[in-house]
């Protein structure tokens, strides 16, 4: 293991290779590009593949193809080209292609302020692609998270046969934080389920495990699939009766379900909070001081932050949360995730969306501000 000073860019790159990456296809765009720099030194030297693009949807093309060749394969990008690649998203979630994706959030919408923080395509990352979509996005809070869940985005990709998105804000993409690069034994990293039948009839591409993931054989290996957009039965062939198209969706999104089981939230000092803070990525370290001064000020105050954004921790919001008053939902946008907590919240609980907009991380000082004119309403304090 060694300890580094590292950037948040940098350390996805390094927890790339130490997760077995071999492919990526990607297209340069601030504020994601440091991640294609040091893996455009990493992979030759390691025996992988960096790849140019022409454009972002060319990106995430070339890394659906080399997937199905047997790459461990991602690209990273910001907000324009995130909007590009949703397509190709769709795409791979249907047909059942592990890969992972990075998105460096910056001000937006369209070009926007390209070296600038938001946290605006939160729900771009949900419901970016048309359909009933199940998906994975994991939002690390400091460099050494970025470290570790780019390591843990390609255990689920690979475990799960799935896309999945890791997404952070520039902030944390530029932050030079020490990290302690822990490179995982090999026993711990996941490779796709292989089928257990040699090629010929008897295979069924599409036939599930006892995990609802169905075994995928490289391109080469003899075995004949057909990878396809289209909704498909067991055999890969294109499908339209409800029963077939039904039960292939209901397993798509049944085998994403464990994920809010592996992948916890952050808990600080909810226990006893009358006023919670909900916050992720680079506003959840800002809140967490201003949950530690306002207790100072004899406000009780907590942290609820979520490090899987999507599918939502539904059975962990609701015990963490359900007995403080009030929930102020912190994110630098115009209110994504708050409509998340709305949903989950007691009606009991007031929940308050504290957006900010302009490109600037939120402050310490907005957030007490917020709280203590919230709590001058009646709530206790120590």
């Amino acid at each position: 293991m060694a300890t580094e000073l590292v950037s948040g860019n940098e350390a996805c790159a390094r927890g790339a290779m130490a997760a077995g990456c071999n492919f990526f296809g990607g297209y340069p765009i601030s504020p994601s590009s440091e991640v294609a720099e040091a893996l455009a030194r990493l992979l030759p030297k390691n025996g992988g593949v960096f790849l140019q693009m022409e454009d972002e949807m060319g990106s995430l093309g070339s890394v659906l193809g080399a997937s199905l060749g047997g790459a461990k394969a991602m690209t990273a990008t910001s907000g324009p080209g995130f909007t590009l690649m949703q397509e190709h998203l769709g795409y791979a979630t249907l047909a059942e292609i592990p890969c992972v994706v990075v998105d460096v959030m910056r001000v937006g919408p369209s070009t926007g302020v390209p070296t600038a923080p938001s946290q605006g395509d939160v729900m771009q990352a949900r419901w970016g692609s048309h359909g009933d979509r199940a998906v994975i996005v994991l939002a690390p809070a400091s460099v050494q998270e970025i470290y570790e869940m780019t390591i843990i985005a390609f255990n689920l990709a690979e475990r799960l046969r799935t896309p999945v998105v890791l997404i952070y804000d520039e902030v944390l993409a530029h932050m030079r934080e020490r990290v302690e690069l822990l490179v995982p034994h090999q026993e711990d990293l996941w490779r796709r389920p292989k089928p257990s039948v040699p090629p010929g009839p008897g295979y069924r591409p599409y036939l599930a495990n006892e995990e609802g993931v169905a075994p995928l054989p490289n391109f080469g290996d003899g075995y004949r699939f057909h990878v396809t957009g289209l909704m498909h039965d067991e055999r890969g062939y294109p499908t339209t009766q409800a029963k077939a198209v039904s039960q292939l969706m209901s397993r798509l999104k049944n085998k994403m379900e464990p994920v809010t089981e592996w992948i916890l939230p952050e808990s600080y000092r909810l226990e006893d909070a009358d006023l919670a803070f909900v916050a992720y990525g680079i506003t959840a370290r800002v809140a967490k001081e201003a949950v530690d001064r306002l207790r100072d000020a004899g406000i009780l105050a907590g942290l609820f932050r979520p490090r899987l954004l999507w599918p939502v921790p539904v059975t962990d919001f609701q015990k963490l949360l359900g007995h403080a008053g009030i929930a102020v939902v912190a994110e630098m946008n115009q209110g994504q995730w708050v409509e998340v907590v709305e949903r989950l919240a007691p009606r009991s609980m007031q929940v308050l969306g504290q957006g900010k907009l302009g490109g600037e991380p939120m402050t310490t000082e907005e957030l007490m501000n917020v709280a203590e004119t919230l709590m001058q309403k009646g709530a206790r304090v120590l």
